[in-house]
């Protein structure tokens, strides 16, 4: 298998054999020399309209990030922590421009916050987690985030049309959750198709399509709006195991595998997207070593990617033998959480991918590509 050698001028070496099926996107190799591309500043200061008090807003750490492209630029927003906060710091999102898809430059200020809102009571202490951003057909952004209030995450969403003014929705799976008990739900990964560089939410048999969740199962929901969603629910329970989310018995697209990097849980990586081979979603699994991979530490999350049927989401077609990125550098395995690549942002930039992830949720790294 060919590796490419350098990107960008950047030299870059693959410590493992990626093991690639023809409908995966890649090889990616890590940007070693440049990465990690994005660290913790304690120079920036932000008032908090909830303390109402002056805080080191990205401090902490910084990690998990998605990212656009937009007038020639990629656009990363990115999840930071201070110290502050009684959940190992309160989590607010800020927004970082590069002109190469390395170098970025941040904004000073958060450009999306717990806030005095109908959100604080979600949002508050805990913050706005793991961002996931698409684009739709005129030209506004949707982004699905993680509220925590401390007892619970919840899947959100917002929108936008300039990346830097926000306003919330409120919870996904608000309008599903009154009929039901309120619920654990994260990592909201829309499915698109790709237009140039831009990723744009596409309906599938008339409804836009999400896959979210961060357990043994990966699950699926629909919209009608992109703002209120409903996830893929079962007419009887009889044969499936209880989870977290059992009670709304929702549909599971995708489960953990014994021997492998995914066999403790399964989460969403970037946004879906579809190709000719069908929808294509980057995951993050964590390993068990009771079950999984002995040879990946306990608690190792590597990314793998599955191929979905593009006229039946709920669908599963394929997925990658193996993990294709996985911590191998010293900020990858040692920090906040150790042993941590967590995928989140994909970009199409000047004719290569360009893979933004969190490195021991404390850093932010990126593994390159070139398209096929």
């Amino acid at each position: 298998m060919k590796q490419l050698v350098l990107i960008l001028g950047l030299t870059s070496s693959l410590s493992f054999a990626q093991k690639t099926q023809p409908w995966m996107i890649g090889p990616f190799q890590k940007a070693d020399a440049a990465n990690p591309i994005l660290e913790a500043k304690a120079g920036t200061t932000f008032k908090c309209p909830v303390r109402n008090e002056v805080v080191n807003w990205e401090e902490k750490d910084v990690f998990n990030p998605a990212t656009v492209v937009r007038n020639g630029k990629v656009y990363m927003v990115y999840r930071a922590e201070d110290k502050v906060g009684k959940y190992a710091g309160t989590s607010r999102l800020g927004l970082a421009v590069s002109a190469d898809g390395i170098h970025f430059k941040r904004m000073p200020e958060p450009v999306f916050y717990p806030d005095n809102d109908f959100m604080k009571k979600y949002e508050w202490e805990g913050g706005c987690e793991d961002p996931r951003i698409v684009e739709t057909e005129d030209g506004r952004y949707v982004m699905t985030y993680t509220s925590y209030d401390g007892n619970l995450a919840r899947l959100c969403v917002a929108s936008s049309a300039d990346l830097i003014h926000w306003q919330k929705h409120g919870l996904a799976f608000g309008n599903f959750i009154k009929s039901t008990r309120d619920f654990w739900s994260k990592s909201g990964a829309i499915v698109c198709r790709k237009v140039g560089d831009k990723f744009i939410a596409t309906k599938i048999n008339g409804r836009y399509w999400m896959y979210w969740g961060d357990q043994a199962r990966l699950y699926v929901a629909t919209s009608d709006d992109l703002l209120n969603w409903y996830p893929a629910t079962r007419p009887t329970q009889a044969d499936y195991k209880p989870l977290d989310v059992s009670d709304v018995n929702c549909v599971a697209v995708a489960t953990t595998r014994n021997g492998k990097h995914d066999s403790r849980l399964l989460e969403s990586g970037p946004p879906a997207f579809l190709t000719k081979d069908g929808i294509v979603l980057i995951y993050n699994g964590m390993n068990y070593n009771q079950t999984g991979d002995g040879n990946l530490p306990e608690g190792t999350y590597a990314a793998g990617q599955f191929l979905f049927d593009p006229e039946n989401p709920t669908q599963l077609k394929d997925r990658s033998e193996n993990y294709f990125l996985k911590p191998d550098k010293p900020y990858e395995i040692t920090g906040q959480i150790n042993q941590v690549c967590f995928v989140e942002g994909l970009a199409s930039f000047r004719g290569k991918w360009f893979l933004y992830y969190g490195t021991a949720d404390s850093k932010i790294g990126v593994a390159v590509s070139k398209q096929k």
